[in-house]
């Protein structure tokens, strides 16, 4: 049995029944629109965000509606922010498919994003579910902020660990705590078992960041190129802790030539090895797994069942995924 199955046993069949009540979430009377929709709908990734919710739900009491609409809202807003994502990264493929933008262009990728947006809070609104609506309000203000930083600290080069932290939290770890806040809230779970659960999503959250910063300097992701970040400025953590234990000479090195000649196949390769050379790739292990433990810690305080079982199943297969 595929991992992933083994996650969703507890919650197979919320996770049956949510295929429907997603779709008729994205629903439109626009026909181009269906047809966008139908097409992100057939090329579904593995729905993580919704089994933390639900398993979340589980965890805490009994799933509801609201635990379905709380699924179906963070999925409607996580795909509009990979679709707008693509736009902003010129990316024309999304899970070894063509994104939306390299099918129906830029603007309507935008509006589509949008589109989807919408739908999530008015789902919300729709239902008045009021303290759904202010945690995925929360997370939509957080991951835009968090997007901007890494833009502003992109151009300067001159990002620290700490504010490394700050961006992922916002623009990564953010959109997980949602999940397990709002799993939580579904099922009307005591505020203390809110902030536990949001917490324990938010250090997930930063683990699985990390995560993807290493897959940029070979640590595995099947099939995909290395180097992506380095073309696109982004300081990952492994670059972070190398410019920061580098000489003041190594430094304007790695600085003049993120800056100037960052698209050289070349000088990439020499910037992945300066990293690992200087410990970047072991140090990020180290921080991801500290993350590991401080959510298993709080899982920990909860009674035994097979949703926490899961839970802990799917810490460690955020860590141990190969793409």
């Amino acid at each position: 049995m595929k991992i992933i199955e083994q996650l969703k046993r507890p919650i197979r069949e919320e996770m049956e029944l949510f295929e429907g009540r997603f779709s008729n979430a994205m629903s439109s009377k626009v026909a181009l629109l269906n047809r966008i929709t139908h097409y992100i709908v057939n090329r579904k990734g593995k729905q993580m965000r919704p089994m933390f919710v639900f398993l979340t739900a589980k965890l805490l009491g009994k799933t509801s509606e609201r635990t379905f609409r709380a699924a179906s809202v963070i999925e409607l807003i996580h795909t509009a922010t990979l679709v707008h994502d693509d736009v902003v990264d010129d990316s024309d493929k999304r899970r070894g498919f063509f994104s939306i933008n390299a099918l129906w262009k830029n603007k309507i990728a935008v509006l589509v994003g949008d589109y989807l947006l919408s739908k999530g809070l008015l789902l919300c609104i729709d239902n008045k579910d009021f303290d759904l609506l202010e945690i995925i309000s929360v997370a939509v203000r957080e991951m835009s902020e968090g997007e901007l930083l890494q833009i502003e600290k992109a151009r300067s080069l001159d990002i620290t660990e700490e504010i490394y932290y700050e961006v992922i939290r916002k623009k990564t770890a953010t959109l997980i705590a949602s999940c397990c806040a709002l799993g939580a809230c579904s099922v009307d779970a005591s505020q203390n078992d809110i902030k536990k659960m949001t917490h324990f999503g938010e250090k997930i959250g930063l683990a699985f960041q990390i995560k993807d910063d290493l897959f940029d300097y070979g640590q595995q992701r099947i099939g995909k190129p290395t180097g992506i970040d380095i073309r696109e400025r982004k300081m990952t953590l492994p670059l972070i802790y190398a410019m920061e234990h580098a000489s003041s000479s190594d430094r304007r090195w790695l600085k003049r030539n993120l800056k100037k000649n960052k698209k050289n196949k070349k000088i990439v390769k020499e910037v992945i090895a300066f990293v690992k050379s200087k410990g970047g790739l072991e140090y990020s292990i180290s921080k991801m797994h500290e993350f590991q433990q401080e959510a298993i810690s709080i899982l920990d305080s909860f009674p035994a069942s097979e949703s926490k079982d899961s839970l802990k199943k799917l810490v460690s297969y955020v860590i141990d995924r190969e793409f």
